[in-house]
This record gives C-alpha cells, sequence and structure tokens, in this order.
C-alpha cells in the first residue's frame, strides 16, 4: 500500500521528458479518515478541486499549446493523488504530441479515474476541464464571501488542532451564515513546508461562537496533514461540537508547483461552489 514517506514529496528527481501515466502516485483516504472517526463510506458530500496553472502540450506540428487545467476529484474515492506526482504527470505532457485538446482531457480523465480509485471499483470519474487562453480573461479574482471573523482582535494560544475551543449557542435560536477567514495555515504532512488557505463555512443551526471559531482555525498553523483531511478534520470538529442541521466547508489553498487545492465537504446535496481564485491563489 502506497504511504506518504515513500511517495516523491521532499525527495530530488528528474522530469520526464514524455507522457508517463505511470508517474501518479495514489494515497489511500482511509488511514487518516480513521483518525477522525471516519470507517468506510464517507459521512459528507463533496469533491477536491485541483487548478493547474502550467499546462501545455505539443500539437501534431509540434508546436506548444498551453490550456488551465481544473480536476474535479470526488471525496467518495478510495484514494487522492499525492500533489508532486501530479505536477510531475503533467509535466510529462510538455513534449508529448497529441492530435487535440480533446485527446488531451480523454487522456487525463482516465489516468486520474484510475488512480483514485486504484484498482477499485470506479464510482464516479475525475471531472476534466481545460481552460484555452481566449478562456482565460473570463477567470476572475474574489475572495470567499462571508461574515469575516479576522476582524476580531483576540489572543490565540493554541497552534495544533484544538476542537474544545468550538462551541455553539445550542438553546437559541438557529441561525443561517457563512463565516470566512484567511488565517487558516497547516503544513504539508511529509515535507513539513507551509500550506496558506482561506476558508469558508456555511451552516445552519445554533449560532457558532465566532471567537472560539477563529481560534479553532488559527490552531492548524503547526499540524502536518494534507489539505483534503484538514478540511475533512475540521468539518468532523464542528458538526461534533456545534452541531448544525447542514454544513459545508470550503477552503482554498494558495498553488505551489503551479497546482492549487480547493477541498470542499458538505453534510446535504448542492451545487460545487462557484471555483473562484482568491488574490493569493
Amino acid at each position: 500500500m502506497n504511504s506518504p514517506d515513500q511517495s516523491l514529496l521532499g525527495k530530488t528527481v528528474g522530469y520526464a521528458d514524455q507522457y508517463d501515466a505511470s508517474l501518479l502516485y495514489p494515497l489511500p483516504r482511509a488511514a487518516q479518515r480513521a483518525e477522525i472517526g471516519i470507517t468506510g463510506r464517507p459521512v459528507f458530500l463533496g469533491a477536491d478541486v485541483w487548478t493547474a496553472y502550467e499546462l501545455s502540450w505539443l500539437n501534431l506540428r509540434g508546436k506548444p499549446q498551453v490550456a488551465m487545467g481544473r480536476f474535479i476529484v470526488p471525496c467518495e474515492s478510495t484514494h487522492l493523488v499525492e500533489s508532486k506526482s501530479l505536477k510531475l504527470y503533467l509535466n510529462s505532457f510538455n513534449n508529448t504530441r497529441f492530435a487535440s485538446i480533446d485527446e488531451v482531457k480523454k487522456t487525463m480523465q482516465q489516468d486520474l479515474s484510475a488512480a483514485i480509485w486504484q484498482g477499485g471499483a470506479m464510482q464516479s470519474a475525475v471531472g476534466v476541464q481545460l481552460l484555452t487562453p481566449e478562456q482565460f480573461g473570463a477567470e476572475k479574482i474574489t475572495e470567499l464571501q462571508g461574515v469575516n471573523l479576522d476582524r476580531m482582535d483576540l489572543e490565540c494560544t493554541h497552534f495544533q488542532p484544538a476542537p474544545e475551543l468550538l462551541s455553539a449557542a445550542l438553546h437559541e435560536q438557529p441561525v443561517t451564515e457563512t463565516l470566512c477567514s484567511q488565517l487558516l495555515k497547516s503544513n504539508c504532512l511529509v515535507t513539513g513546508q507551509p500550506d496558506w488557505g482561506s476558508i469558508s463555512i456555511s451552516y445552519s443551526g445554533s449560532q457558532i461562537d465566532q471567537a472560539g471559531l477563529l481560534q479553532y482555525i488559527v490552531s492548524f498553523r503547526n499540524h502536518n496533514e494534507f489539505h483534503e483531511h484538514c478540511v475533512e478534520r475540521i468539518y468532523m470538529d464542528i458538526m461534533t461540537r456545534c452541531k448544525p442541521t447542514k454544513l459545508s466547508v470550503q477552503a482554498r489553498y494558495t498553488r505551489r508547483g503551479g497546482v492549487d487545492i480547493n477541498p470542499w465537504r458538505s453534510s446535504h446535496p448542492q451545487a460545487m461552489p462557484p471555483q473562484i481564485r482568491t488574490a493569493r491563489q
């Protein structure tokens, strides 16, 4: 079974100059989910949305083509793809000739879908969108919307996840609101390098104490875990401690190596949040 310490993260490697699907390195989700009380099928819906800003290949005449890629990985998949392996895989397209952008898209969808199910029965495929240069101008920069938690001037003393900071007014009238922060930071599980992000939390139910929620978000500052697992941990902690009737957690992490990762988890079926790009991304 693949493990993070066996991946290419933090290691010096050469770049493949021709297409190579074997570069993809799947990692099972199960072990990290077990830490937060999830065994078997996940208790939430959602997806991991990856944006690739450095994507290129050659047409049949050898002329370089460029695009931006968006890959939508369903959260129910048994595996995620380790980020450095994805970057190496995408770079392997750079000197490879393809007949059309549709052929590139089909190839990526087949390879990524096979990786996230790692030989098991495929329940849902990876969504692949390739944006051409003519579409770049429609990609707007904006910020996550909601009540800004960062406005509060408060003391922060926890820098490892502290779910005990979370509380809600369980005996008062329920509310529906969206809260956001730009102070999310965690570290890569393998390399310890910082991962910077913004987070949006939408919920219905007893009103969540905003000061405690911000202190809880800050408590991830020295925590080593992949982006996807951080968001799932936040989702589960809020659900357990605050007991909302509905909950949606979305994080948008800044890019590294030309790729950003944007996990989203929800308690109920709904449209995927708009794939906005924040200024830091």
